[in-house]
């Protein structure tokens, strides 16, 4: 009797656990659709007084937050880079421009050389220990100061060259734990075929060493993917900054930032599903090392 009174309170804490989970879903569900208002009508969302979801704002906005940033009136009026659009240009261009320095710095770290390893370090660690939002700020204010007045770098590519190298010292290291997993015979061999240090490298221990770590680029590809989000600190309207910049200044529209935020949300969830699932497929079209 003892020892049946256990399994009976925790069957039913599990009961009222499951329970209350199914109310809060109910709830849920009630919320963001049965008494939801999906058209683009602002009057029928203040009706709802936040007791249903109001995707009309997604409906009025949402292209402007995916497609760019709308300027509807004055000099400027037209189509200008925002949105996801700059969203996507951030992270790729960081991603690809963010490799060669990546691979130099993992091989320089490595390097038995004094004068290669010890700035290796220093760039890597310097730029680990400082959050990216500082680098953003510096690229943004300080760095025009250092060049004649008018002709600094567009923030877009200053924003840019930010998000490279903060990409490269994290990748760095990520290549460097890949290249630790390559047995150093092979490269030895490689040596007594023929093969230079480059060729080495290139043909035999670098596939190899991103092979090994390939789940860990992945994380980081994602990673870098929201950080670009931070640009909007320094006024860039990427996907997150044009939203805020579209509803701070539209009185009619501004009390649902909520519905709004939860539109961005599931953008960034989709944009990084997709690239776990191209992680996953490079690592079962890679072939392992033999």
């Amino acid at each position: 009797m003892t020892a049946s009174r256990p399994a009976w309170r925790a069957s039913l804490a599990g009961l009222s656990g499951g329970l209350l989970l199914a109310w809060l879903l109910w709830q849920l569900l009630g919320w963001a659709l049965w008494r939801a208002e999906f058209r683009a009508d602002a009057a029928a969302c203040q009706a709802l007084q936040h007791h249903g979801a109001c995707w009309g704002v997604v409906a009025e906005k949402g292209t402007q937050w995916l497609l760019g940033r709308v300027v509807e009136a004055g000099p400027d009026a037209g189509w200008q880079l925002g949105g996801l659009p700059l969203t996507l240009l951030l992270f790729a261009s960081s991603w690809w421009l963010s490799w060669p320095l990546a691979i130099g710095l993992a091989l320089a770290r490595r390097s038995e050389r004094h004068w290669l390893r010890w700035p290796a370090v220093a760039c890597i660690e310097g730029v680990r220990g400082v959050p990216v939002v500082t680098l953003l700020f510096m690229a943004a204010f300080l760095l025009p100061l250092l060049w004649p007045q008018g002709q600094a770098p567009a923030l877009l590519w200053r924003a840019v060259a930010v998000l490279t190298v903060f990409s490269a010292a994290y990748l760095a290291e990520i290549i460097r734990g890949g290249l630790q997993t390559v047995p150093q015979e092979q490269s030895e061999a490689a040596s007594t075929l023929g093969l230079g240090w480059w060729g080495t490298q290139r043909r035999i221990v670098l596939p190899q060493a991103l092979r090994a770590v390939l789940p860990a680029l992945t994380s980081h590809a994602i990673g870098l993917l929201k950080d670009s989000s931070l640009v909007m600190v320094i006024g860039l309207h990427e996907l997150t900054g044009g939203l805020s910049l579209s509803l701070s200044g539209d009185p009619v529209w501004r009390a649902f930032y909520f519905e709004a935020y939860l539109f961005a949300g599931l953008v960034y969830a989709l944009l990084c599903l997709a690239l776990a699932r191209l992680g996953r497929w490079l690592e079962a079209r890679w072939p392992r090392s033999r």
